[in-house]
């Protein structure tokens, strides 16, 4: 959303609740303190929104970069100390492939 039109709509807002406080209380101070405090209830959520989306890009950044050392893990895995030795790689199947077969089933 554009901040011109954020700021219209906050004005519009603002203004409806005014208009309709002071119709209904026929107190123009009233409706000028009730204008404040919904100018402040909405500032406090824009702030909250904010932390919130500010949060949620440091989780989604922090998970990607789990995933991105997770995938490193997969690549340098040393050798079991079983008799087997091998490699636990060649068991995680590749994401090219279980998208493909992901996207195959209904």
């Amino acid at each position: 959303m554009r901040f011109i039109i954020f700021c219209r709509l906050l004005g519009l807002v603002l203004c409806g609740n005014a208009v309709t406080v002071y119709f209904a209380s026929h107190s123009f101070r009233l409706a000028v303190v009730t204008t404040l405090g919904c100018s402040l209830l909405l500032q406090l959520g824009y702030f909250a929104s904010v932390l919130f989306l500010i949060w949620r890009s440091s989780c989604a950044g922090k998970a990607g970069q789990g995933a991105e050392l997770f995938d490193r893990s997969q690549e340098v895995r040393y050798q079991s100390r079983d008799d087997e030795h091998r490699n636990e790689t060649q068991d995680v199947p590749q994401r090219n492939q279980t998208l493909g077969i992901s996207l195959l089933l209904p």
